[in-house]
Order: C-alpha cells, then structure tokens, then sequence
C-alpha cells in the first residue's frame, strides 16, 4: 500500500508535511520521501529506504535543511517518490498511490509515438510516477492530463502533485477505492489519505474527495479542477484491514467498525452453536485485536492476549530477504503467556487469512506451549481473488490464495464454478473446504465472516464499497 500527506501554506509547512507523512507510516515499510517548495530554493525532495528504520529517524534532519510553504510527502510500499519533473506543465513533484497493471502497454505505447525515454530501474522497470507523470504531460493541463492518465491506467491511481509556486493537486482515483481528504487551518490547507494526521497538526476535515475529483490547494482556498464522478468503489479492506484504528472513511470509524464486526461474527457463532465453549477470545495483533474486542464483548468469553508481540526491537513488519528470516522474524516477536494458553480453549480472530503460512506457525506456536484448542475466525470472507486494484493481496496468482487453493485441491476447476458455494459456511462445499483448511493450518475450527456480514459492520451501500478479492465483482 502506501499514504501520502500534503500542505500549502503562507508559513513554512515542512514540519507539518514531516509529521503528517510520519502518521501514514503504517502504510508501507520499503521507502519515505518528502518534497518541498521555497522561492528561493525553488523545489527540493529527499527520498530514504525505510525497511530498516521509521520514517522519522530518516527524515528528522530534513527539517533543518528543507523549507518551504508548500510540501508534500509519502509512504510508499513499491517505488521511490516523490519524484520531480519538468514538463510543457512546469516542474512538479509527484507521488501516487495505487497500482498499474498495464504499464508495460502504456510504456510502449508512449514510446512509440514520442520518440522519448524513461530513466530505467532494476531489470529495467520504470518508476510508476514517471509513467503516470508522462501520460499526464500529454495534454495542456494538470485536470486533463490527470484525467487522462486515469482513464488510461487499468488499477488504480490517486495522485498528488506539488507544483512550483506552492500549490497542490490532489486527485482520488477515480471509482474512489482510496481516500483523500481536504482539511484547513489559519492560513494553511492539506490533503491527507489518514484524516486524523491533519488533525493532529490543528487541521479541521472540511471534506472529504469525491471518485475522481481533482482540486488544487493555495493558501487562499480550494478550487475544483474537475467535479466527483458518481459511481464509488471505496475498498472494504480499509476498514478490517490496513486502516489505522484511529482513522474514519466515509463517516465510518474503522475501530468501532471492527468492534461491530466482532459482534456479527459472535452472534453467528452462538445462533450455529459452535465455539461455545472457550476459555478466552484473543486477536491476532495489531489489526485482529480490535475485531475480537467486539466478539469477546458480545460472547460473554473473556478478551486475553495469550500472546504478546515485542515492538521495542521488532515495531513494524520488516520484510528480511530470505524465507527462512521471514519465519524467524515472525517467531521472535512473538512472546507467549504461559498461563492464558496452557490447557486453555482459545478463539482467535484474525483481520483475514490470505495465504496462512503465518497463521499456521502462530497456531503451532499456541499448541507448543499447552494449547487445548485454538479456534479462528476471519473477520472477512475467503479471499478468492488477488487484488488487481491496490497492494494488499497482490500475488503472481489467484492459486497462491488458501482458500482458492483448497478448493482446487477439493474439487478441481470444477470448483471454481462454484465459487458461490464454497464462500457460504451452510453448504457442503463451504463446509469441506473449511474442515480441509483446518486440517491443513491445524485449527479446531475456522470461519469466516460473510460478505453480507462485513458490508453490514461497515455499515455503506454495497453498491459502493469494493469486494472484488472476495465475489470478483468489479
């Protein structure tokens, strides 16, 4: 994934745009950049690796050689941004958020007709702002080219662009999968993708953008470059997911909807009569937490942390380069509590299962140290499709997914005709390939929360939310 923040103000606003981008730090864990504009310096931008080390431990000398009343910054999980360019446009800085899945087509495309180049990367990729800044720089201005660039990206890319001068253009993608916010102070004004980051800094929400919406920031106010589409596909995976608890999309507070998501998936639980007897309800941290807060208040079962997970030396999920790291990483942060685990029956809900190696070891790790049962709930359907849309369940294929995996192993591809079936815990085909994950990831018993259950605690038309990695429907 990735978030960005921006400011303009009649102040210098670096600090803001510093502490703005350091609140989105959730969101990626590969890179941090941070670009700025002064008159007299005109614009600066500084770009670090974060897989080792937090945002702010890169940046925090930026402060003493950045300036500028205008500034924008970003988090990102795929390619160093913000980058700057020099076009018929002017120069800018740009970062996106989102993803291309036609980019080599568009790289082609642009080459042959401009006769022009791109800087490489390794194994010759392109750095996808570059792309996006290209096909934007084909028309006369920064709405049309914008508008241009997203009808042409097949994915989904929201855009924010820091142009000589002091202004911002910030743009929500356009069916609206990611959020964008506009907020104000005295004499300041900045888009964020985590409303409370404005707010922290003395900001007030004045709205949120609409699908597609293009505005341009100055000090003086907002203008419209180019008005909301209608049609809205917001991604559900903000609220059970990699939203931060504190932040609120659409008017929905993600935390109070994981409370309430952990209510429906009691409540089903009790009206099966399954699960009924444990000893503690636990969530499998950080996200999984706040979702089994809401089933162990409405279950009567106490909430207890079995386990705890060592930030002090292990605060974010690195990604170390070798599997075998990976799967000792994951082991050592986790710390167990003898005497909530041994000769206990235990229900664990996760924020959701995608491939499950990293579940299974946390349930063996439960078992080793005296586990009687350990049951799991997902609080989202079976995610039966990579997300072509965003980062969080991208993989090189649909079968890498346990769920879609499983029902392959059960049934072959006449199983994938039945796609429907297997998401419904009452059928056979649903109840098989949740006994074979169990066998396979060694839980007692698993379920899922249904795709009409998670649209309720979100609490949106499902017209307007995106459920694509679970139904397909687009």
């Amino acid at each position: 994934m990735g978030g960005f923040f921006g400011a303009t103000s009649r102040r210098n606003c670096v600090l803001d745009v510093f502490f703005g981008t350091d609140y989105h730090s959730h969101l990626g864990t590969r890179r941090g950049g941070m670009a700025a504009y002064d008159s007299e310096k005109g614009l600066q931008r500084e770009i670090h690796n974060i897989e080792n080390s937090p945002f702010r431990t890169k940046f925090q000398r930026i402060l003493e050689e950045m300036t500028g009343t205008a500034a924008i910054g970003c988090i990102s999980d795929t390619d160093p941004q913000p980058i700057l360019i020099r076009s018929n446009l002017g120069c800018y800085a740009i970062c996106t958020i989102g993803v291309i899945n036609n980019s080599e087509q568009l790289i082609n495309q642009y080459l042959t007709f401009s006769g022009g180049h791109f800087e490489g990367m390794s194994g010759g990729r392109i750095n996808a702002n570059e792309l996006i800044a290209a096909l934007i720089d084909q028309k006369s201005s920064f709405a049309e080219g914008i508008r241009f660039a997203q009808e042409m990206v097949d994915g989904t890319a929201s855009i924010l662009i820091l142009r000589e001068g002091g202004h911002i253009i910030a743009a929500r993608d356009k069916m609206g999968r990611l959020p964008i916010v506009i907020e104000k102070k005295e004499d300041a004004y900045c888009a964020t993708f985590e409303d409370y980051a404005g707010e922290k800094l003395g900001y007030e929400v004045v709205r949120e953008l609409g699908p597609g919406e293009i505005v341009e920031l100055s000090p003086e106010g907002i203008e419209v470059l180019s008005p909301p589409r209608k049609e809205k596909k917001i991604c559900a995976f903000l609220w059970s997911y990699y939203g931060y608890p504190t932040a609120c999309y659409e008017g929905k507070s993600v935390e109070y909807m994981r409370y309430r998501n952990g209510r429906i998936m009691a409540k089903n639980d009790k009206e099966n009569g399954v699960a009924q007897d444990l000893d503690y309800v636990g969530g499998v941290p950080d996200s999984g937490t706040p979702h089994a807060i809401g089933y162990a208040n409405e279950s009567g079962v106490p909430f207890a942390r079995p386990f705890i997970k060592y930030t002090p030396t292990w605060p974010r999920s690195f990604m170390p380069a070798t599997q075998e790291e990976r799967n000792m990483v994951a082991k050592m942060k986790q710390i167990p509590v003898d005497e909530l685990i041994r000769d206990k029956k235990l229900l664990f809900v996760d924020d959701s299962i995608v491939r499950g190696t990293q579940l299974r070891e946390t349930v063996d790790f439960l078992y080793e140290h005296g586990a009687k049962d350990v049951h799991i709930r997902s609080a989202c359907p079976p995610i039966l499709y990579a997300c072509k849309y965003l980062n969080f369940s991208r993989s090189t294929s649909d079968n890498d997914l346990i769920a879609r995996s499983t029902i392959r192993e059960l049934e072959g591809e006449e199983g994938l005709e039945h796609l429907d079936e297997y998401m419904d815990a009452g059928t056979e085909r649903g109840k098989a390939m949740r006994k074979a994950i169990c066998e396979k990831l060694h839980f007692s018993s698993l379920e899922y929360q249904s795709l009409e259950g998670i649209l309720e605690a979100i609490d949106l038309p499902a017209c307007e939310v995106c459920t694509y990695c679970w139904d397909g429907k687009e």
